[in-house]
């Protein structure tokens, strides 16, 4: 089983948390990547289901101890789920960086504990869909990620890395179009694969004068799940030997 999963919460010891998710990968033969900040953490992991269902259970304990605080709050982390090969990953990488997705925004950086779009679940958006509601799906992925799959009547705004998006919105219509129409009543609607890039994308619209913003909540990944074959046209990327 592949777990796909993100959570920003303060990390106020990012070591902790590092050696913490080490030891238990390790015990668990869970093999992938996983990023700790002190923004949060980031991670995809492989193992047998039972042993991923133990990490679940014994990940989401964090935060509920006092002893535990220091490394976050963990209790309500959303887990996506899918089959996996057993050859998803080569090795297990644990690692601490600045960031959990790379943006560079600097002092223009966004806090989705402060300023976030407001999280719409998979069943709204499939109601959205079948009511012909005034939106417009943002996919806020790379250019080659939105070309092997993507939502129906979705706008690619073609960025090579995310850290383009400011650069997309601020020196071509491309996106700022939406702008205008986002304060006439569209909706918009941010999208990416788990929904760790929106939680920052959508956040960043606001605070640049777009309305009516939204993200789906868990991502392509969690719609997927609840509705396979719908809405969706291609396949799904990852970032793993799947593909």
């Amino acid at each position: 089983q592949v777990l796909l999963f993100y959570k920003y919460t303060p990390v106020l010891k990012p070591e902790e948390l590092w050696a913490w998710q080490k030891g238990i990968c390790s015990a668990l033969n869970l093999k992938g990547r996983i990023i700790v900040a002190k923004e949060g953490i980031n991670g995809t992991l492989e193992g047998l289901k039972k042993d991923t269902e133990k990490y679940m259970e014994e990940f989401q304990k964090i935060g509920v101890s006092v002893e535990t605080k220091p490394m976050g709050n963990f209790r309500d982390i959303q887990f996506k789920t899918s089959v996996g090969t057993g050859e998803s990953f080569p090795k297990l990488k644990v690692k601490v960086k600045d960031e959990l997705v790379s943006l560079k925004f600097g002092e223009d950086d966004v806090n989705p504990n402060e300023l976030t779009g407001k999280h719409l679940p998979p069943k709204e958006l499939k109601k959205w869909y079948e009511k012909n509601e005034d939106f417009v799906v943002v996919d806020m992925r790379n250019d080659y990620e939105f070309k092997v799959g993507h939502f129906k009547n979705s706008f690619n705004p073609e960025m090579d890395n995310f850290r383009d998006l400011a650069k997309v919105l601020h020196e071509s219509d491309k996106l700022a179009q939406f702008k205008k129409a986002s304060e006439e009543g569209k909706k918009i609607l941010t999208v990416c694969t788990g929904g760790i890039r929106c939680e920052k994308a959508s956040g960043y619209l606001i605070r640049h004068g777009f309305q009516n913003v939204s993200q789906l909540d868990g991502g392509m990944h969690k719609f997927m799940e609840k509705f396979p074959g719908e809405d969706f046209l291609g396949s799904l990327y990852v970032f793993d030997n799947r593909e």
